[in-house]
Formats: structure tokens, sequence, C-alpha cells
């Protein structure tokens, strides 16, 4: 299974703090580490892909302002905004961008850098942030945000004194990145509870470091199986952080099985209609909320599910609507009355996940799918179209990046 792409981006907005050079071992290769990469080589950093792995060496580390096409595509670009203050006391960075599935403020992120001693203005759309050393606080988070979480607990790693973030995110996420500033010589305690504590350390060294496999990933070709009334075995992941998604395919009547390192679902069952809510980890994944609806589009049954966190992630719904699926939104929530089958259309994908859900729908569907702005897939999935071809999808990629069109056709996923 490749590297967890929100994982990678988390420890690449932190390897500004090392003071020396770092191996980086399965990282993904999506666009949004791309992207990454080619901000950091702006910094200063040299970064490199060499024999499957990435090769970080910040001793150019210097103050710039990169420019906003650099940092708009990725919202983890304003990650580095903490950790660039750490080390060279000053930042310019533009807004954040990324996905448009609805507001994602960053009060908790500037909130806490104030309380470490950052000053932060807004100056024509980008943030100007100061600092004549930052020392540990005391830092509450409204809501338990991953990005602010990790945001913060990378920044306190080199401030003066101890941080504790109550409240804190509990995702895999969090604790792999706190992995990776401990393997550098920090002192951070507590990642996966609500409450981690961070010492300060003069500098930060290198290392190797590999990144965790991605569960969301993961959970998108296990809903291959589901959706298709195949049956697909993910290998080299951890079941506890698929606790949320194997709960709701069970609770759904499909058959799922675990062991130390693997899950394997069968969907030779037509699943029954669910009811979801998206919630911080542990609870279900807002990632996995879109593949999942694209599931339960063909479940017997009116299922309902509620987003919690992102207002706006319902880009799926009219797209597959247009395959055939009765999806209605309400507020928050989509009600969606299972039907017997889809038909191949030609859909758009809005986001990242809504691209995954297409996909899913269209290995399903009768006929064919077109899908068209790939881009948002490749931001996140890696390879997708030849992981689901080696389970046995009719699937092919067609033009050059940023007008790829995939083309899945209806067809059952074999076990592999």
């Amino acid at each position: 299974m490749p590297g967890s792409k929100n994982a990678a981006l988390a420890v690449l907005s932190s390897v500004v703090l090392a003071s020396e050079p770092i191996v980086l071992h399965n990282v993904p290769e999506v666009t949004d580490v791309a992207i990454k990469s080619r901000l950091l080589r702006e910094l200063g950093l040299s970064v490199e892909f060499r024999e499957g792995s990435l090769f970080v060496d910040g001793s150019g580390l210097r103050f710039a302002c990169p420019p906003e096409e650099m940092v708009r595509p990725i919202r983890t670009g304003f990650y580095l905004m903490g950790p660039l203050l750490a080390r060279v006391g000053r930042v310019d960075l533009p807004m954040p961008g990324g996905c448009k599935i609805g507001a994602r403020p960053v009060d908790f992120h500037l909130k806490g850098l104030a309380a470490m001693g950052a000053r932060i203005t807004i100056e024509s759309g980008r943030y100007i942030a100061e600092t004549d050393g930052l020392t540990g606080a005391e830092i509450y988070l409204d809501a338990p945000s991953a990005g602010a979480t990790q945001h913060l607990m990378a920044t306190a790693t080199l401030a003066r004194g101890g941080t504790t973030i109550h409240n804190a995110a509990m995702e895999p996420e969090v604790v792999a990145l706190a992995q990776f500033l401990n393997a550098l010589g920090a002192r951070v305690e507590g990642a996966g509870t609500n409450k981690v504590s961070i010492m300060g350390v003069e500098q930060l060294g290198g290392g190797p470091f590999r990144v965790p496999e991605d569960r969301l990933q993961a959970g998108t070709y296990l809903l291959a199986g589901a959706i298709t009334g195949g049956r697909v075995r993910a290998t080299g992941i951890l079941p506890e952080p698929q606790a949320a998604l194997v709960s709701k395919l069970r609770e759904s009547g499909l058959t799922v099985e675990e062991g130390a390192d693997w899950i394997e679902v069968d969907g030779s069952t037509r699943p029954r209609a669910l009811s979801i809510k998206t919630m911080p980890y542990p609870g279900f994944p807002t990632d996995m909320q879109q593949p999942m609806a694209a599931l339960l589009a063909l479940s017997e049954g009116q299922s309902l599910v509620e987003e919690t966190l992102y207002e706006n992630r319902i880009g799926h719904v009219a797209e597959l609507n247009r395959m055939g699926a009765d999806m209605k939104v309400q507020g928050r929530s989509t009600i969606i009355n299972g039907v017997e089958r889809l038909q191949g259309a030609t859909v758009e994908a809005t986001d990242l996940r809504a691209g995954a859900a297409l996909c899913l729908a269209g290995l399903a569907a009768e006929g064919e799918t077109t899908i068209k702005n790939v881009h948002f897939i490749d931001r996140g999935y890696e390879s997708l179209e030849e992981r689901l071809r080696g389970l046995g999808a009719d699937i092919v990629r067609e033009g050059v990046h940023d007008e790829r069109e995939a083309a899945p056709a209806g067809r059952r996923l074999a076990e592999s």
C-alpha cells in the first residue's frame, strides 16, 4: 500500500526544522507531494526522489517569499509557517488553498502561534509573521483539528520550554508526525490522545523515516471490492485505523476479515442501507464519506450521510445522480435511496475524494464511464488506475496531466 499522503505532507511541512539531511521512505508519488517538494526547493532545501525514497537536505534553508501560485494549490503549504518561524524567525506566505470542500479556517493555527510568541499580520492576501523567539505555551483547540495539532506540535519542538496542546486531534497521521519528530530528537509525548505535550529542544537532527501506509487509499480499495461484488484484500495496513469503516461495512451486511496487517472485504451480497456521521478520529473519517456514498447508492434501502466537518463536501452527489443514483442534499446531510444499478455517464470530479467516489461508481456501473478532472484524484492516489487494473478493473487513462480522463467500465473485481 502506498504511503499516506496526509502523513507525508505533515512531515514535509516539518523537515525545515531539521539541521541535518533526512531520508523519507514510502513517500507517495502524488501531485500534492510534488507541489510541496517544489515549494521546499523555493525555500532553499534540496529535495530529490531517488530509488523510491525522498532525500531532503535543509542546509540551504533561507527566508523566501514563495509566489501565490506555488502555495495555493495545497492547503498544507500554510503549515510551514510555524516551523519556518522556529528556524528563520520570519515568514511571508500566501493564504492557503486546497480542495474547495468548505470553510477551513486557520484561526486555531494563528492563535496557537501567537500564544508561542509569533506576531502575525495579513497584507494583500499574505501572512507576514515574525518572532524574536518562540516560547512554550498552553494551547486549547476549540475543535480537534488534525492540521492545527500537527502544525503547532511541530512548531513547539524548537520553542523554549514546554507546550501542551489540549483537545488535540488523535488521527494516526498526528501519531506518525510525532514519531518523525521524535526520531529527529524532539520530545513529544501523548500523540494519539487528546493531550499532547512537547518540550522544546535546541535543534533537531536528521536520519531516515518511513511514512506509514495510507489508510484512506486502503479504504477506497476495500470499497472497490464491496461495490463491484468482488473480494479485495488490502495488505500492509493496521486494522485499528480502519475500525470505523470496517464497522460500517459489517453493519451493512458485508463480510470483513482481518489479520495482523491486512483487511479483506467480500462484496458478494448487496449491502444494506446505513446511517453515517463523519467525526474526528476515531469516528467515521470525512475523507471516506464520498467513496462510501458511492457504495450506498447501490445499497438496499434509504441511507443517511451527515457531514459534520466540511459543509461543501457534496460535489459527488450531482455527478452520481447523472449515473442513475437517487441522492438528495438536505443541509449537511445527504439522503440516499439505493438503486439496483448505475449507468455509465460522463461525469466530473470536483475534489479529491469525489473523484474517488466516481471511480468506484464507474467500476460498478453498466457501460462506460468517463471521469473528467482526474487531476483531483492524482492529488492523493498513487497510480489509481494501475492498482485497479491489477484487481481486474477495465480502466484506462487518456490525455495529458491536466486533461487526463479515466474511463472505467463496470466490472467485478477479482480477489487479489
